[in-house]
């Protein structure tokens, strides 16, 4: 629900009453995880999805029954066999199971609260029981980096251990359930708790204030990144050129970037095809840990790069972290077509992609080789440099 929270404070500051349907569970292959939500409220009105259309439908009227009728949560599971391939089923071949809960914006304050954090990019957890007695189905818990809990499971050391569980979910970063067993001696029945979090967008630098950089910078926007576009050159680093970057720094790169605190999710792309620049920047880029460091050239310019940042003092294993001509070949002519290619390389690095057809047969859904949970600790340089920086909000028409 976390991803629709802009939309859903609205029913709340209107106090209209709206049904969620989030999935809770995926087998095999299914086009949504964990967390996503459909939702239709009062009026009628839908928000989301859960399967990419195949079973939409049939959750719009679930959802539609529980504001007309019965109030009480329940769960829905949907796949695809022989035995019912004429009827509502997931065409991709997985199964989802999603939960269903009536949603009363007059008394759910804390969900409120966590709705606030995920529309402002605030770190925040939703612990939701998706599976246990009826008597605890439906209830809340929300938790913070640093601020008190909020809500309740309806007991004291039920509260911290969910509390605990959704902790730890919110700092791996993803979404997912949680079983807690009697065994634990906190429960008299067994339960499953989907935690839903939020967490700050990933940065996406980019150097190199050139028609590639605005193309790639509304390509990281469309991917969900915090994009700052940097150049020295001030004639050249204007808001105006680059209208879909969050934000826009006339300094040194390598300066600007020794200042900031960057962790294992941000993604640098360095365009500017000037050794003065490049070797500095790479330099320090590629000595911290980050996500990606890609850098634009032909195959003679990044030979040549190589041989410069080796004589710089980078060592082999810190130079293999170059990407180097930067992108996938798709055989990319335009700006446009080239800020495609290099996105296409950072999400198949973030998730493990091959880069090759999928008439190959390779997987369509694949785990993520590199999760949150194993991103190193966010970094901050011990000398901060000076940038001159033009903040730019993002416009919704960008998001």
């Amino acid at each position: 629900m976390l991803e629709l929270a802009n939309e859903l404070l609205e029913r709340f500051r209107s106090r209209t009453p709206f049904v969620t349907a989030t999935v809770t569970r995926v087998d095999g292959s299914a086009p949504r995880q964990p967390g996503a939500s459909l939702v239709v409220d009062a009026d009628g009105t839908v928000l989301g999805n859960v399967s990419g259309g195949c079973v939409d439908s049939a959750v719009y009227q679930a959802c539609q029954d529980m504001l007309l009728g019965d109030h009480d949560p329940k769960t829905l599971r949907f796949g695809y066999t022989d035995d019912d391939a004429i009827g509502v089923g997931l065409t991709c071949g997985g199964t989802i199971e999603l939960f269903l809960r009536h949603h009363d914006p007059s008394i759910e304050s804390a969900l409120e609260a966590a709705y606030v954090d995920a529309a402002q990019d605030e770190p925040v957890a939703v612990a939701t029981v998706v599976c246990g007695p009826d008597t605890h189905l439906g209830r809340v818990i929300v938790v913070r980096p640093v601020r008190d809990r909020e809500g309740t499971l309806g007991d004291e050391r039920l509260d911290e251990i969910a509390a605990a569980h959704a902790t730890g979910v919110l700092h791996a970063g993803t979404s997912r359930t949680v079983d807690i067993g009697v065994a634990d001696g906190y429960c008299q029945e067994s339960m499953t708790l989907l935690v839903e979090c939020t967490t700050p967008a990933p940065r996406m630098l980019i150097f190199g204030a050139i028609d590639h950089a605005a193309a790639l910078a509304r390509l990281g926007t469309f991917l969900d990144y915090r994009v700052t576009v940097c150049d020295a050159r001030a004639t050249f680093a204007t808001p105006d050129r680059f209208p879909y970057a969050d934000e826009v720094v006339v300094d040194w790169p390598h300066r600007y970037l020794r200042a900031q605190r960057l962790d294992g999710n941000t993604v640098i792309c360095v365009l500017t095809h000037d050794p003065k620049v490049d070797v500095p920047l790479l330099t320090a880029a590629l000595r911290l840990p980050v996500g990606y460091v890609g850098a634009m050239g032909s195959r003679r310019t990044h030979e040549q790069r190589r041989a410069r940042l080796r004589e710089a003092g980078l060592t082999d294993q810190e130079l293999d972290r170059l990407h180097s001509p930067i992108g996938l070949d798709i055989g990319a002519r335009t700006p446009q077509e080239t800020a495609l290619s290099i996105a296409a390389e950072i999400v198949a690095h973030r998730h493990g992609g091959t880069g090759v057809p999928l008439r190959t047969g390779v997987p369509i859904h694949r785990r993520a080789v590199r999760s949150p949970s194993t991103v190193p600790p966010a970094w901050t340089a011990d000398h901060l440099g000076h940038s001159a920086g033009i903040t730019r909000p993002r416009s919704s028409s960008h998001n």
